[in-house]
């Protein structure tokens, strides 16, 4: 065997990483034994306040993430197929649903099983077609299914009115899990949570931030496997020490002057957009062949949500100006021109994400503006988040390739300056 064909070893997975995977494991087994044990366990949207549930100490699981974990582990198609064909669900609506709703009737896998929920919790900040997705789960199952029903925000702020408009539903909310469930809601530990929940915020933000760095310390895409800390346990102490541990690595990367990056970074990049789970190995193995590497983005920062705690209309408001898709554009552009400049990126690249039509359809217009704001060159391709099909690989590696020469041509025009 020559030298060129002798494979480097695989580098091992940090501890942070192992700590994340066993937090999910422990969680959906903590599930398990809960509703063994004859308790009311629960399946919420992605945001949706989380501080209600660990307050009340019930165990919620997120049917996105779940949809995410089943996709990047190419086990999707039997769900997707059963999905448009035995149960008639049109081929456009979101995969994650499609996922979970032909799962739901199994739910049998080799790992990360989820027991059928007693309730349901709906946040309509992020995506309206997860209330229908719920309601059809609760139809089906005869399970209540509660929502908040989060005004869309015109303004750079969230209204009087529509604080308490929101106020008076999650007030509801609440009573009616204590009724449900027979726990009672206690205002020293939700104090407690929102004090959890705000320090594993300004420690996930650091994370993310400290990719300002040059050379990046991470593979940028490594932060998208951390995600299932900040959207499920957002409110634990565990997070707190896998986002310690993180940065631990993170700040040895820097002082080392090295990266998990396998190789030279030529392109800081700003992704945009959910990870294109089933491909995520392509993309990835296509921009580090072309030194290209994600050191921004704004949707693994989407559950970085900022309040005050003990406040519990600062929490409202937080939660009903999310940083995603509850927002005027004129926000969205002026959060993504900061960090555009703060992490020094060479481009952008946009997934249009086929599932997500929210996200895709404000894409065309953010990009346009922040162009012409910063200059700076972007490129799109299409994709899904959990549906293997609507994706090229010749498409990817082709866009990717020529994006390469956009970005040299923007930096040699931009240092004759």
């Amino acid at each position: 065997m020559s030298e060129q064909q002798v494979k480097k070893p695989k580098r091992p997975m940090s501890k942070s990483l192992i700590m994340v995977r066993q937090q999910l494991a422990d969680l959906y087994t903590e599930a398990g034994e809960a509703k063994a044990r004859g308790e009311k366990i629960g399946w919420a949207a992605s945001i949706f306040p989380q501080e209600i549930c660990e307050t009340l100490g019930l165990v919620v699981l997120y049917p996105e993430n779940h949809s995410a974990g089943i996709a990047a582990r190419h086990q999707a198609d039997p769900f997707l197929q059963r999905a448009e064909g035995e149960l008639e669900y049109n081929n456009d609506i979101c995969s994650y649903a499609k996922i979970n709703l032909s799962y739901i009737d199994t739910r049998n896998l080799e790992a990360n099983n989820m027991p059928l929920p007693d309730f349901m919790l709906i946040a309509n900040n992020i995506c309206n077609q997860v209330t229908k997705w719920y309601e059809n789960i609760g139809k089906r199952y005869n399970v209540p299914v509660y929502m908040l029903d989060m005004s869309f925000n015109h303004q750079n702020f969230v209204t009087d009115s529509r604080l308490k408009y929101i106020r008076a539903q999650m007030d509801d909310i609440i009573a009616s899990l204590e009724k449900l469930t027979g726990k009672k809601f206690d205002q020293d530990r939700f104090r407690e949570v929102m004090e959890i929940s705000a320090e594993n915020k300004d420690l996930w933000i650091k994370a993310n931030e400290l990719m300002a760095n040059s050379p990046a310390p991470l593979n940028g895409f490594e932060l998208f496997n951390y995600m299932s800390a900040m959207v499920c346990c957002r409110g634990k102490r565990s997070t707190t020490e896998i986002m310690k541990q993180l940065i631990a690595e993170i700040e040895e990367h820097i002082a080392k002057g090295d990266s998990t990056y396998p190789g030279e970074q030529k392109y800081r990049i700003f992704w945009e957009g959910i990870a294109c789970w089933p491909h995520f190995s392509h993309n990835f193995k296509v921009m580090k062949r072309l030194g290209m590497n994600i050191v921004a983005t704004a949707y693994v920062r989407a559950w970085a949500l900022d309040y005050v705690p003990g406040d519990l209309d600062s929490l409202i408001k937080a939660y009903t100006f999310t940083p995603s898709n509850n927002t005027p554009v004129e926000t969205l552009v002026e959060r993504r021109s900061r960090d555009l400049l703060k992490f020094k990126c060479d481009g952008m690249i946009y997934h249009l994400n086929r599932s997500c039509k929210v996200m895709a359809m404000q894409q065309s217009e953010i990009q346009r503006r922040l162009t012409e704001m910063t200059g700076i060159p972007y490129v799109s391709f299409d994709g899904d988040q959990s549906d293997f099909r609507n994706y090229s690989e010749a498409q990817f590696e082709t866009r990717m390739e020529a994006f390469c020469e956009i970005m040299d041509q923007h930096k040699a025009v931009r240092d004759a300056k």
